[in-house]
């Protein structure tokens, strides 16, 4: 079956590269394209919308995914995840315990009911969560066949103890880079700070996403419309100010 990007909802940001934002949370899901493999960023907030978004990006690729990686262990990120059985799954280091701790899962459990996701869905997907097979402490290249590679890097702690993001060098002339920022930056509302969060490091997350992708690079946020340089820079000096961080 061949479809477009733009007959399933997703947004098209480059040669093989895209992304979907999810109705209710207005979460943002990427896909990159490789030769025969395929990375999903993100996995939605639950295995019914994890195994449709597998299904579109089987259909956009052509083949099945083979990596998916995991920005941060907040539900409407991650709780999809199991719906990708037979993935290779990336995260930042740290984030198993977070993922597999059965305190934390309970907390993540109770934080989606309380977001509005129905009790059932929240404890199937609990039940299901699944821990990174591969930790990323500092950036590790990833060969998705013929030629396009993308670069995983944690540059938290920051929206959360464990933040990984997502870079995709553009593959023709005219295509710009792409960044997947996770929650480290939002277009859609004010970036979250909950109790996992760091505020004191977040500023410096955000100068070493910005040194990462560059003035020219597409800025896509966990949630919200894709942004550029300047709006992550806007963003990192209100955060600085908003939290009391010195540069």
């Amino acid at each position: 079956m061949t479809v477009t990007w733009e007959e399933l909802g997703w947004e098209r940001l480059a040669a093989g590269v895209g992304r979907c934002r999810l109705p209710v949370w207005d979460c943002t899901v990427g896909l990159v394209v490789g030769d025969g493999a395929a990375l999903i960023v993100d996995a939605g907030s639950s295995l019914a919308e994890g195994t449709r978004l597998r299904t579109q990006a089987q259909w956009l690729a052509g083949h099945r995914v083979t990596h998916l990686a995991l920005t941060h262990p907040h539900f409407d990120h991650v709780f999809g995840a199991a719906a990708f059985a037979g993935t290779e799954v990336y995260g930042a280091v740290g984030v198993d315990t977070v993922l597999g701790g059965r305190h934390a899962r309970e907390e993540l459990r109770g934080d989606a009911i309380r977001g509005g996701l129905d009790a059932a869905a929240a404890e199937e997907a609990v039940d299901a969560l699944v821990r990174p097979h591969h930790q990323v402490s500092g950036e590790w290249t990833l060969d998705l066949a013929g030629g396009r590679q993308v670069l995983l890097a944690n540059v938290g702690p920051a929206h959360t103890a464990h933040d990984l993001v997502v870079l995709v060098p553009g593959e023709l002339p005219g295509d710009r880079e792409v960044v997947f920022c996770g929650d480290l930056v939002e277009e859609s509302g004010e970036p979250q700070a909950g109790p996992d969060a760091v505020p004191s490091h977040w500023p410096a997350a955000l100068d070493r996403l910005l040194e990462l992708g560059g003035e020219d690079a597409l800025y896509v946020p966990g949630h919200g419309a894709v942004v550029d340089a300047e709006f992550v820079r806007r963003q990192r000096d209100e955060l600085a100010s908003r939290f009391g961080v010195s540069r």
